[in-house]
């Protein structure tokens, strides 16, 4: 554990180092909204949970002003998700990279976990990564839909012990960040019982603070669901969840199996020809 914990102190002091410089379609909220997105592959029906209502809004707006209309499911990996929604996919050239487009604002995460998880068929955002978001904000228009893979009770149970480390590994990085200066001048000065004295303080200080929240756990209901039908439990609590397939699985599975290139985009575009709310 100490070994692990001093080889991340090392890491952040080398990325401290290293980074020097028409009209509107009345919509009811009161019920669960249902969309159809008809695309080259066939059409999805999905449906926006009330729960994450500034995603739902954001979704239905843009369905609305026709923003979808024309873009790609540019990123596509089989047993993970299909994802979509990136404005400058809209004819884009053969080859092209994308997933980089946007509509120039982001949407405040809304984790509704454990209730809404990674389970296959989830309808999720897009976003940029912690280094860059660390409050886990959404892309304003990318969205995946997950398709995952089967997994077993003890690969799961793995899976509990893995994000229990990164809880307290998060935890102690948190701490390390405010000492980057302290640690810096030890590691200049070659103090290694100063680093190993500030180390287990801080080891000490993570586990009292991870020890005050209930350990990571899956629910009965993410063990059944990620033990039949399948999903991403990696990506749970990291990504907002704002819908689900309720129709069209069988086209989600057919692009997530399309080939695809080395920047995971299908070589033959699938593409969204229309996104409509059908109720």
């Amino acid at each position: 554990m100490k070994r692990n914990l001093i080889v991340l102190l090392t890491i952040l002091v080398c990325g401290l180092t290293a980074c020097k410089p028409g009209q509107k379609k009345e919509v009811d909220m009161e019920k669960e909204t249902k969309l159809k997105i008809e695309t080259s592959a066939g059409d999805i029906i999905v449906k926006l949970y009330n729960e994450t209502p500034k995603h739902r809004d954001n979704f239905i707006k843009l369905v609305e002003d026709g923003t979808y209309e024309g873009t790609l499911f540019h990123r596509v990996i089989k047993d993970f998700m299909i994802q979509a929604g990136d404005p400058e996919s809209k004819k884009a050239p053969k080859g092209k990279m994308l997933g980089t487009g946007d509509v120039g604002y982001t949407v405040p995460a809304e984790f509704v976990y454990p209730k809404y998880f990674h389970k296959k068929g989830a309808l999720s955002a897009a976003r940029q990564g912690d280094e860059v978001n660390p409050e886990k904000a959404s892309s304003g228009c990318q969205f995946y839909i997950v398709t995952g893979k089967v997994y077993g009770d003890s690969t799961l149970l793995g899976m509990e012990q893995q994000m229990n480390q990164m809880r307290l590994n998060n935890a102690f990085n948190a701490l390390a960040q405010k000492h980057m200066k302290e640690i810096y001048k030890m590691r200049k000065n070659n103090d290694q019982d100063g680093l190993m004295n500030l180390q287990d303080s801080l080891i000490a200080q993570a586990e009292a603070q991870v020890a005050k929240e209930p350990e990571f756990k899956f629910t009965p209901e993410q063990v059944k669901a990620y033990t039949t039908v399948g999903g991403t439990p990696h990506l749970d609590g990291a990504y907002t969840v704002f819908g689900e397939v309720l129709e069209g699985m069988d086209i989600v599975d057919k692009i997530q199996k399309v080939k695809t290139d080395r920047n995971d985009r299908p070589e033959e575009d699938v593409v969204i020809k229309k996104v409509t709310v059908i109720d």
